[in-house]
């Protein structure tokens, strides 16, 4: 998914911030409840991207809700309204996500299969997966996908690795096809 420019430097900013206050996991659980409160009210995001509301009241609004923040998240939140560009709030919080993983050494990974993983079958694919994208280890979303008939296909970021039954019929077929 692409994010905009101005939301990478906004998120840049928040994440040097964080990493010298060494607070990347607070700023990292406060951004996540901040999404889910934004999910249950949308018109949170409406109200605070309204033209009609002032500046200083959509930041008194910030502050208020989201007292218990670091002052880091506030300072960031206050200043996309102050700028006029809070519709990248959701693209701020993708990003940290995906910069606070990355200092980790950890990539998101969605695995689709047959039936659902077992421990250990995580723990395998974490570690087989891992390696291939330069990553300590993986957090491993498990869809189950009962069209792939064997095997599995996992996705991390852009890369799709496809050793599933259905994908090697596919390339099977290509192959004596043309």
């Amino acid at each position: 998914m692409s994010q905009s420019t101005v939301a990478k430097r906004y998120t840049q900013a928040l994440f040097e911030t964080a990493k010298d206050a060494n607070i990347v996991n607070e700023v990292s659980a406060d951004l996540a409840e901040f999404s889910k409160v934004l999910a249950g009210t949308p018109e949170l995001l409406t109200l605070l991207s309204a033209p009609k509301v002032s500046v200083e009241r959509k930041k008194q609004m910030i502050s208020e809700l989201f007292a218990g923040a670091q002052p880091a998240v506030i300072n960031v939140l206050a200043l996309l309204v102050e700028r006029k560009r809070f519709n990248e709030v959701t693209d701020v919080v993708v990003e940290f996500d995906r910069l606070a993983d990355d200092a980790k050494g950890v990539a998101k990974a969605t695995v689709f299969s047959t039936r659902a993983l077992t421990d250990e079958e995580h723990a395998e694919i974490s570690a087989a997966f891992a390696k291939r994208v330069n990553k300590d280890s993986l957090i491993i979303d498990n869809v189950i996908d009962e069209s792939l008939i064997g095997g599995i296909r996992v996705q991390i970021g852009n890369d799709i690795f496809d050793s599933s039954v259905k994908g090697k019929l596919a390339r099977l077929e290509n192959t004596l096809i043309g």
